[in-house]
Formats: C-alpha cells, structure tokens, sequence
C-alpha cells in the first residue's frame, strides 16, 4: 500500500520554540551549537519511506501487526506506530498516544467509524477478551480504519517530533538545556539522524512524563540526547544518538521491574537503534 504524504512535508523543528510563535522569527541556538537551518525538509519519498520503516519496526509491516495486545501489558497498541490505549480507570505509567492520534484524524476530517470517534478510551477490557474478538466486530473494523489510514498515521508522527524540542526544554533543568539543544540540532544535520529522532520519539516518547522512569531514570528521547556523548555533527552525532539509545534502554531493562519481562525485548531494541546509523 502506497503512502502518500503531502508535498513538501516540513518539519519545523526549530520553528516551534515559542518565543518563534511569537515573535515570528527563528530561535538563536545555545552558543557553540551547530547554526540551525530554517527548518528540516523530508521529501515525499523520505516521508513515505520512513513511515514504512516505522510501520516495520513496530508490526513487522503486516495489517495483522496494526492490533496488538502484548503479554504482560494492560492495554493494546494500535497503528503503524504501535500507539497505547488505555482502559478506562487503568492508566498506566507510559504515555498514551492513541487518543492523540485520533484527535489529530478528526483535525484532519478523516471519516472514522463512530464508536471509534465517540469512544473514551479502549472498549477491550483484557488481554483475552481483546484476542477472543480479534476477528470480529469492532477490532476487525478497527484493523480495517488502520491499515486503510497509514499516511495520516506519518504525519501524525512526524508532527509529534515538531513538538518534541520545546516540551523537551521544559522538563529539563536549566543546565541541560544547552546541551539537549546542541546534541537535537547535531542528528537533526542528516536525513539518517531526522529518522533516528522520528522512530525514537514515536518509539519511546519524548521522556518528559515523571511517571516514565524506573528507579528515577527516564528511557525518552530527551534521555537519549543528555546521554550522547560530546560528538561532531553529521553521520558521527547519528552513531552517537544509536548508541547512546542503546545504553539508555538497557538500563532501563536493568531497572524495570522483574515481573514486566522487558529482557524479551532487548534484542529487538538493540536492533531498532542500531538502524540509526543506517536511516531508511
């Protein structure tokens, strides 16, 4: 299935800072930071292409892939980028981006079935009633919306990172913030590092929600950028975010608690952040 992004597809990135939704004019990088240019392009074949890596990373590409309900967890995760819903009355420690996702449909006027549009959360109450009906009714009309809906699924990723910088800044402490800047605009320099920041935004979040740590330690992109150690920019700050990934999601499986399994998990991950070094 083709997607099909609208022309140009522009992240502004650097333009969504609010003293530039002020004032009208483009932030001035911390000093020492690499100049920022006026904002990252992404061509429809590199939009089109990093949706289907995404679509990939997280359900193996499949339509089947786009409904899933992992063990040990108390809510599904739904589209190409696996997106969480939570149980009415169970919130969870991870943020929850389906409802986003949907909200941002509705901004865009894409026709939906009405339960979905009218839904307050996830209508499968557990694991086993979520597979027993995992052919029939609402999740197969669900499959259905998803597979039938993936460009607008792109784009909502890519707007999440647009979003990502200032939300960033304002959960980081006065002395991070330099630094988590400098290391942002050094990936953002390569089409390698804007899929690197995209995947990893939508993958583990942006890091600025207290309840996602373990142990007081947070696994989102903003902990991945304070990790990165002092880099060039270009392809060197894009191996640099990769492992620097790596190490962040380790230690998260370290910290996580036994009964979650997340060691399960670590070969995959690995995987997924080394294809940092390599882009789409």
């Amino acid at each position: 299935m083709p997607i099909r992004v609208p022309a140009p597809v522009l992240l502004l990135v650097l333009l969504a800072v609010s003293s530039c939704q002020t004032t009208g004019t483009t932030p001035t990088p911390p000093a020492g930071s690499p100049v920022p240019p006026a904002g990252i392009r992404l061509s429809p074949a590199d939009a089109e292409a990093i949706g289907r890596k995404i679509w990939k990373n997280e359900c193996n590409g499949t339509v089947e892939g786009l409904t899933s309900w992992n063990v040990g967890e108390d809510f599904p995760s739904l589209g190409i980028g696996h997106f969480i819903w939570y149980v009415p009355g169970r919130p969870g420690p991870f943020q929850e981006s389906f409802p986003q996702l949907v909200a941002y449909m509705k901004e865009r006027e894409v026709a939906m079935p009405r339960w979905l549009a009218e839904a307050r959360g996830c209508p499968w109450s557990s694991r086993d009633e979520f597979l027993a009906q995992r052919n029939e009714g609402k999740l197969r009309e669900l499959r259905e919306f998803l597979a039938n809906t993936v460009p607008v699924q792109t784009e909502f990723i890519v707007r999440r990172l647009e979003n990502a910088l200032p939300a960033m800044k304002r959960a980081s402490a006065d002395g991070e913030r330099q630094r988590l800047e400098q290391n942002f605009y050094r990936v953002a320099e390569t089409g390698t590092g804007v899929y690197a920041l995209i995947d990893y935004v939508n993958f583990k979040g942006e890091g600025v929600k207290p309840e996602e740590r373990y142990q007081g330690q947070g696994w989102g992109l903003r902990d991945v950028l304070l990790e990165m150690k002092d880099t060039d920019g270009g392809q060197a700050a894009a191996n640099e975010f990769s492992e620097a990934a790596k190490r962040v999601l380790l230690r998260r499986i370290a910290n996580s608690p036994p009964d979650r399994g997340e060691t399960r998990w670590r070969a995959g991950w690995m995987n997924r952040c080394e294809s940092y070094k390599h882009g789409i």
